[in-house]
């Protein structure tokens, strides 16, 4: 059996952190399967709840973290419409709807919203769960029928067994059993003609052949009822692969609501979609192997839902923070230099070498947002305070800085090579001159020619990307105002 499954997103805004990671477990389920399918379907019934641009949104985030999809709206298949509201003007789940009555698993209800609150109050009241009792119910079809024709109001309702257990198989959770007692009589098609998305999913992933159905643990406590309807129908019921949520803190789940970041959030903090992508794997799921880093294709290689977890999993910043930094520390020179190329040029107007100070940042940054603010010393240099010098893990302070700054000017003033590699020669010999450690040496350097404690890059490479004149300059204007200050 081919392997088919489906991310099937709402287009209500952007893109949660959890439905990216429902979308690749998906995705992994599918292509674990050298033949697997993996489909894209917009699910807009909810059309109260739709925003404008939500579907390119989703679209985008796909093709940003390479999670290319068989079959959709915009690469059609032969199971579409892959749109709901498309599949509503066919009338296909209204035709559906009046099956499964006819197979007694749904029935018409002319109840009005005012009614069934009044029902569900009086209910809680009593602390029970709330469970729609139907006064019409007893109407035959036909009669119910012709009330429709007679233009009432209605909506289709799910008929729930009064007796009896209904249970089911979950790859994570495993086997679950309810009491039928338990399950509310949920809407199927709504008064205007659409469907609720309960009935629209287990209409859908029946028609397109959806063999794993992978989603979130909120949706274990709808799965009997979804399963009642299979059943109704005489259909194969699909593998569930239930996941747990993605968690801000072990109360709370991760929530634009509570100001939590959603994937094109992290984009604009820097954070890389192969990095975005590796870290949400691992947020519910353990690989066998004693490793982090995963690439997409090692993700399918490795990826068994038999370790996805059953709690929570919380998001953490740090984690994912580490994370892009080794992905970009792994990337080559080339390719990561394409990539911030217009971070440096944001910060260096000034005629320096990109590649090399690409090279450089490559070392430090762990996010991209990062990289201009690291780069600011190359065109605004001003004198600091003497303290600076002080540094006892280099022990050095302002008199051994001061030291060390004159002899670094005479002998970068007689080299006539600057090169990086002719820099680290000469200055490396220095420290066995003077009967001083290195860090004596080349921490004064480098701070005397950036002004920042802390830089990208050590003091001769700094020095090789500024350049001999500019690198005199400014060791001369450091040596005068630290004589200045110890004077």
């Amino acid at each position: 059996m081919t392997i088919r499954t489906r991310f099937a997103p709402s287009p209500t805004g952007y893109m949660h952190i959890g439905n990216l990671r429902t979308a690749l477990y998906a995705y992994l389920v599918a292509k674990k399967d050298p033949n697997g399918v993996f489909i894209m379907r917009i699910e807009d019934t909810d059309q109260g709840r739709l925003v404008e641009g939500a579907t390119d949104i989703i679209f985008d985030t796909m093709k940003d973290c390479g999670l290319q999809h068989d079959e959709g709206p915009d690469v059609g298949g032969e199971y579409g419409p892959y749109v709901q509201s498309d599949r509503v003007k066919d009338g296909l789940y209204m035709e559906y709807a009046k099956k499964l009555i006819h197979r007694h698993g749904a029935h018409y209800c002319f109840c009005d919203q005012e009614m069934i609150d009044t029902q569900r109050e009086l209910q809680e009241a009593r602390g029970e769960s709330f469970k729609f009792d139907d006064p019409c119910k007893a109407l035959s079809i036909e009669e119910a029928e012709k009330r429709t024709e007679n233009g009432e109001a209605f909506v289709i309702r799910q008929t729930i067994p009064t007796e009896g257990t209904t249970s089911f198989d979950d790859e994570v959770f495993g086997r679950i059993t309810v009491d039928n007692t338990t399950l509310d009589e949920q809407i199927l098609m709504k008064s205007d003609g659409f469907p609720t998305y309960n009935f629209a999913n287990v209409i859908d992933d029946h028609l397109m052949g959806i063999t794993d159905v992978v989603r979130g643990m909120e949706y274990l406590s709808s799965t009997p009822k979804y399963n009642l309807i299979y059943e109704a129908f005489d259909w194969d019921i699909p593998r569930y692969i239930h996941c747990p949520p993605v968690m801000k803190n072990e109360h709370e789940k991760l929530s634009k609501r509570n100001g939590d970041a959603s994937y094109q959030d992290l984009v604009a903090k820097g954070y890389l979609p192969q990095a975005i992508l590796n870290y949400i794997a691992l947020l519910g799921w353990s690989p066998e192997e004693d490793k982090e880093i995963f690439t997409l294709d090692e993700l399918v290689q490795a990826f068994n839902v038999k370790h996805i977890g059953t709690s929570g999993a919380i998001f953490d910043i740090d984690k994912l923070t580490w994370l892009n930094g080794m992905w970009l520390r792994n990337m080559p020179i080339d390719e990561y230099h394409s990539l911030i190329e217009p971070y440096i040029a944001s910060a260096v107007k000034g005629n320096y070498d990109h590649v090399k100070i690409a090279k450089i940042v490559q070392q430090r940054a762990n996010t991209l947002v990062e990289i201009p603010e690291m780069l600011g010393f190359f065109d605004h240099f001003e004198t600091f305070d003497k303290d600076l010098y002080n540094n006892k893990k280099m022990k050095t302070n302002p008199e051994i800085s001061l030291i060390s700054l004159k002899a670094a000017k005479e002998v970068l003033e007689q080299l006539n090579d600057y090169s990086e590699e002719s820099l680290h020669e000469e200055l490396l010999k220095l420290p066995e001159k003077l009967e001083m450690k290195n860090g004596q040496v080349l921490f004064p350097i480098r701070l005397a020619i950036t002004g920042q404690q802390f830089t990208p890059g050590g003091a001769i490479e700094i020095a090789s990307i500024l350049g001999k004149e500019e690198t005199l300059n400014r060791l001369e204007q450091s040596i005068e105002h630290l004589e200045k200050e110890l004077a």
